[in-house]
């Protein structure tokens, strides 16, 4: 059976724990990035900037840069996995530890980031064996609150997280005052 093949007749039977058994056993593996994978990474940026540019007027020109990708695969308290499709890394995402606010009922989350599929993967639940991925390192490092930022108006990224059971709890506002 084909990659494709099976993604479609799992996701056509909606089971998604069927869906992660079979890619976990036969074609897709998550694993920790290594240094090897920059290049592969440093694509995948670029792909997160180009989603975001049409919601964030005040995003540089390019060529610009989010990640300080060698920190985040070296620190201790960040865990940045990737994908593996038949040798072919096709998305990543990271864990970092935080600290929370002094009031919250919990001491530390994990913020989630860098969140990238590869284009012809989206919609199949491979952003969710990433999250999955990140939930279990969280849980080992004892951490049991995940965070993350999308913007209000990416409803395709709105509906993935909330999907995945992420819930909505803060919109942040910001001002331009240069004008005035």
């Amino acid at each position: 059976m084909s990659l494709k093949h099976a993604i479609e007749t799992i996701n056509n039977s909606c089971d998604y724990l069927l869906l992660k058994s079979y890619l976990s056993e036969n074609i897709m593996k998550v694993r920790a990035a290594t240094l090897n994978d920059i290049d592969t990474l440093r694509v995948f940026e670029q792909g997160v900037i180009a989603a975001e540019r049409p919601f964030d007027e005040t995003l540089a020109d390019d060529p610009i840069q989010y990640y300080d990708l060698e920190f985040l695969i070296a620190s201790e308290d960040i865990q940045l996995v990737v994908v593996e499709c038949e040798q072919a890394i096709i998305a990543c995402g990271y864990a970092r530890i935080k600290p929370a606010k002094k009031y919250a009922k919990y001491s530390f989350y994990s913020y989630l980031g860098f969140m990238f599929v590869e284009e012809e993967y989206r919609g199949k639940r491979v952003n969710q064996l990433v999250i999955d991925e990140l939930t279990q390192w969280s849980l080992e490092q004892g951490v049991t609150m995940l965070h993350l930022d999308v913007f209000k108006d990416n409803d395709a990224a709105v509906s993935a997280y909330t999907k995945a059971g992420f819930k909505q709890y803060l919109v942040e506002m910001r001002m331009d005052i240069s004008l005035k």
